[in-house]
């Protein structure tokens, strides 16, 4: 009786080890902006990766915003190194591309669309053509991973005002929430579902509620990274500017359940490249810089994260408007600062965007309300988190009884209610400070 009860739990053990065993690796990136100093670390990574798991199916997940406008080198080579990126990849691995309102930073949607499948990679997006009212690409594949017969799906904002201006006229976005709940339930039937959104975290709570169980779900376009696991649904964000890269592995349960398990690792700018992009990288910046790019606008004694060079400029807004509080939209920023000399290229990967700045007075309650929704981080409990949400520079001590004086950008001033709560808070613009003049005389200080 005894040998029996044991090879039955021998039988089960093994069952359980076999069900358990990983199926396949998915790699997912988002919001990588041309970010070259960590591009050709990424490859790298993706042959690490292969090289370890020779016998494991591997994708790559790009989930939108390859690439940047702000970047000079993007700009003025017309993304070559992002669709050098793309070959690099496309060669190892299979490779899926969701558009993100930045990827159609240099050619128009459609010829985006035709660049980035000569390289190999596979675009999806529910994004749609305005003159034809059909996708510019499908919104969803199949996508096979060892035994599994998966569908990927593609959903991108419809905040026409992220897009750039030339590509607004062109495109017919819809509402991602309401284009998830009218086609995420047909496409379940298909297969179990990994979704790629390029949304941002708001509308992806409501796209939560859609999903089956057991939904792998992808998010970004706030510049956001954490894991959040709902049931056997796990919904994560991979942060931004090449700065980590999810692995995604797949395991088949007793009875055909899918559990994913992420694991988020960190690129550094000095971690092994893969050769051939990073020489591609460094011609095509001798090519496309100038002495002017690399000429220096100021100098940090110590370099600084991204969340820690937000959290600086934000305070040099603060002191030049001279008010109480500063407050700027996360995305506005990209990239960290370096120690020693900065210069005009690694200034505007960090700040990336310009703009007048707008003031106007708040009372003490809801000052205290705005910066404790503000300053978030990998850490912020994800009930908590917003998906568009302030950096800001305010006084420890906050009276509610006192009024107030803040300052923020047109885009903050543009997007009030967004932001602020409120799209009647009286903002005024502040004449003849700007931005990024306020930032550089921090620097130079």
């Amino acid at each position: 009786m005894f040998a029996v009860r044991l090879l039955l739990l021998l039988l089960l053990g093994g069952l359980a080890a076999r069900a358990a065993e990983v199926e396949a690796l998915l790699i997912v990136m988002g919001d990588q902006h041309s970010a070259y100093e960590r591009t050709a670390q990424f490859v790298a990574l993706v042959d690490r990766l292969r090289l370890r798991n020779p016998e494991l199916p591997i994708a790559v997940l790009l989930d939108g915003d390859t690439q940047e406008y702000g970047n000079v080198i993007a700009r003025r080579s017309h993304g070559a190194i992002d669709f050098e990126m793309f070959r690099a990849l496309a060669g190892r691995v299979p490779t899926f591309l969701n558009l993100g309102n930045h990827d159609p930073e240099f050619y128009d949607v459609a010829e985006t669309v035709k660049r980035v499948r000569e390289t190999g990679v596979v675009p999806i997006s529910n994004l749609r053509d305005r003159a034809t009212g059909r996708y510019f690409t499908d919104p969803a594949v199949a996508l096979k991973l060892g035994r599994i017969d998966t569908v990927l799906v593609g959903l991108t904002t419809d905040h026409l005002a992220t897009y750039r201006v030339p590509v607004r006229p062109t495109i017919q976005p819809r509402d991602p929430v309401a284009w998830g709940r009218d086609n995420l339930p047909r496409l379940a039937q298909q297969g179990p579902l990994i979704v790629l959104s390029h949304a941002g975290l708001d509308a992806d709570r409501e796209l939560l509620k859609v999903v089956p169980d057991g939904t792998l779900f992808a998010g970004a376009h706030d510049h956001l990274r954490f894991v959040h696991r709902q049931g056997r649904t796990v919904y994560f964000h991979s942060g931004s500017w090449n700065s980590h890269a999810s692995l995604v592995w797949l395991r088949q349960g007793l009875g055909g359940s899918l559990h994913w398990t992420v694991e988020q690792v960190e690129l550094s700018e000095k971690g092994a490249a893969d050769v051939p992009l990073a020489e591609f990288i460094e011609q095509t910046r001798r090519q496309f810089l100038t002495p002017e790019d690399l000429a220096p606008v100021g100098h940090l004694h110590t370099a600084l994260t991204p969340s820690n060079a937000a959290r600086f400029v934000a305070a040099a807004l603060r002191h030049a408007a001279n008010v109480d509080a500063a407050f700027i939209g996360n995305t506005t920023f990209g990239g960290g600062l370096p120690a020693g000399n900065v210069s005009r290229l690694a200034f505007d990967a960090c700040v990336r965007f310009d703009g007048a700045i707008f003031v106007t007075e708040i009372d003490g309650v809801r000052l205290r309300e705005l910066v404790a929704r503000a300053n978030q981080n990998a850490s912020t409990p994800f009930a908590e988190r917003q998906g568009d949400f302030l950096v800001a520079a305010a006084p420890e001590m906050i009276a509610p009884d006192r009024r107030y004086r803040i300052a923020t950008t047109d885009w903050g001033a543009r997007n009030s209610e967004r932001y602020f709560g409120s799209a009647e808070l009286g903002w005024q613009e502040l004449p003849g400070l700007k931005l990024k003049a306020a930032a550089q005389a921090a620097l130079q200080r």
